[in-house]
């Protein structure tokens, strides 16, 4: 499990948020039934297969839509989707989701964890797996454990981490009875405890900023999973992954997998023509319609917790107002843009009003109010309040033009197609939009996350825990600078106060109005501007089984396989 959502330029098959995804029909709001609606929406749509019909020994040929650099996920550089896809098959976790977002632990590396105080501080008490190794031969003990609380808690700004969600609230990390006996104690109550330590990393990384910034950049330099790492290919795009055969758990059934990284554009060609295995489809309706007519193959779907939005860059020049960003997203048809991208994939259209809860999940509230509407003319009476006056067709203020940056990955149609809807709109209220391709690999690290863009639209995939997943990206910065994950730059004392309380509530009902709390407040920050949830849609060989649309289901990669 991981504890801050993931990024993606397209979308890719991962989870992000708990319960209420389950199977029925026509899944509506607070996950009922919807009326005249009779699409049957999976939890999960995997091939499930028991291991012995599954053959051993074969090679899967993967395609993912960029190339990692930074391979630790807990730096804010690697909190990338297709790091994920890759490292998942690596590292240890000391949980597991099934597809109601059920956590369980993952035996192979704790045989037990459980809260064992709550009185007068929360204490976690984990049993690791005395079998569990590091591929350099060194056991995973509590030191691991502890090394990884000192890193990410947030004390050391020379951690370039993704988020300190959790381990900000921990007191100390102790040996228990011996070396495989963890005990946390926290300085406050986390109700997502079950969210920390995953992927969990070697002590050495953690230890020292240098090792944790630099040591995992184009380097995979320790494994603990039922692979190991091959080797990259920088020139053919290609990283390879092979069975780990000091591996303690079940025997990986294949022989290696190989990812090739390649522009969305050219990944359908390439299952098209044999090429590939498995890709994820997006929400492309012509890649969609292309992979279901592909000899062999099936598209397998599900209700994914994945969900599109813009996110406003609030440290932008043009954007550090919030009445004008708040006048911007009036000036957004989110329903026109929906219908865009969802049209001719067989999928209920629905707007998304809510930063934590997908529109299948029990405890979505539609929170959006006014500012989730398409209101141009209220855009146009804000702008012209705040000092952008019309000059010709394009509004100015102290000379300067109302232009912004709309940055998005090469390749990727669906963004470009966001990006020309979004210009149409609102040049209808004087903003100007240019849109600006830039290479799929350079997306995030060299703008999204360095702040050089003014909008731009991708994927949120995270986990099953609503708050502690995403209480990064709208986290407050409070010296102006370290906003780690929080990519629109913007935030508040009252948000964060809201998503404290709701972290640290162990009572669900209290957890969920807090979270409704920051939502509302979220809403008037326009920091990240939701437009729909989601839905998976992965093509596959018809033969492979134990993958494909996921869901909150995490993969075991050790069961995944060809069948007869």
């Amino acid at each position: 499990m991981k504890a801050s959502r993931l990024v993606v330029a397209v979308a890719l098959a991962a989870s992000l948020l708990p319960a209420g995804c389950g199977g029925g029909q026509g899944i509506g709001p607070g996950g009922q039934e919807s009326a005249g609606d009779e699409r049957t929406i999976k939890a999960s749509d995997l091939n499930p297969q028991p291991r012995e019909k599954v053959k051993d020994g074969g090679t899967l040929r993967w395609g993912i839509n960029e190339f990692p650099t930074q391979w630790n996920r807990t730096h804010v550089d690697g909190n990338l989707a297709m790091a994920a896809v890759i490292s998942n098959a690596l590292l240890p976790s000391p949980f597991t989701s099934n597809e109601k977002a059920e956590i369980s632990v993952d035996t192979d590396y704790v045989l037990d964890a459980k809260v064992t105080e709550q009185r007068p501080k929360q204490v976690v008490t984990y049993t690791l797996n005395p079998k569990a190794r590091w591929s350099d031969g060194k056991p995973i003990t509590w030191a691991d454990y502890q090394a990884q609380w000192q890193a990410l808690n947030g004390r050391d700004p020379a951690f370039h981490i993704v988020s300190s969600t959790g381990y900000q609230d921990i007191e100390k990390v102790a040996r228990g009875k011996d070396d495989h006996e963890v005990v946390v104690t926290f300085r406050k109550p986390f109700g997502d405890w079950q969210a920390l330590f995953g992927p969990l990393l070697p002590a050495a990384t953690n230890r020292s900023a240098e090792a944790f910034n630099n040591a995992w950049v184009n380097r995979i330099p320790v494994t603990a999973g039922p692979f190991k790492f091959g080797g990259f290919d920088q020139t053919a795009k290609t990283i390879t992954i092979v069975r780990d055969e000091a591996w303690w758990g079940e025997r990986a059934k294949l022989d290696k997998i190989i990812y090739r990284a390649s522009e969305q554009d050219s990944l359908i060609g390439a299952f098209n023509n044999g090429e590939l295995d498995i890709i994820d489809v997006g929400t492309s309706a012509p890649d969609y319609a292309r992979a279901r007519t592909t000899t062999g193959a099936q598209v397998r779907q599900a209700a994914g917790p994945d969900f599109r939005h813009l996110t406003f860059n609030g440290s932008s020049e043009l954007l550090k107002d919030r009445n004008v960003r708040q006048a911007i997203q009036l000036g957004i048809n989110r329903q026109a843009i929906a219908q865009s991208d969802l049209q001719g994939l067989d999928w209920p259209i629905a707007l998304l009003n809510n930063h934590f809860f997908m529109n299948t999940q029990e405890g979505y509230q539609d929170n959006a109010g006014a500012l989730g509407a398409y209101n141009p003319e209220k855009a146009k009476q804000m702008l012209d309040a705040a000092g952008w006056k019309l000059n010709g067709a394009v509004r100015q203020k102290d000379g300067k033009p109302l232009d912004l940056r709309f940055v998005v990955p090469s390749g990727v149609q669906i963004s470009k197609a966001e990006g020309e809807l979004v210009q149409s709109m609102l040049a209808q209220i004087g903003v100007k939009i240019t849109i600006r391709a830039v290479p799929s690999d350079d997306f995030f690290t060299k703008y999204v996350i360095p702040g050089n863009f003014d909008i731009t639209p991708f994927a949120y995939i995270g986990t099953p825990f609503p708050v502690s997943s995403s209480y990064g990206i709208y986290a407050n910065a409070a010296n102006g600078q370290n906003w780690n994950a929080n990519f629109g730059r913007t935030g508040s004392p009252a948000i964060d106060e809201a998503m404290s309380r709701a972290a640290q509530s162990l009572d669900p009902v209290r957890a969920r109005a807090a979270t409704q709390a920051a939502d509302r407040l979220i809403w008037q920050e326009v920091n990240v501007l939701p437009l729909y949830q989601r839905p998976q849609m992965v093509a596959v060989r018809q033969e492979l089984a134990n993958i494909g649309a996921r869901g909150f289901h995490d993969l075991r990669y050790q069961d995944i396989g060809f069948t007869d």
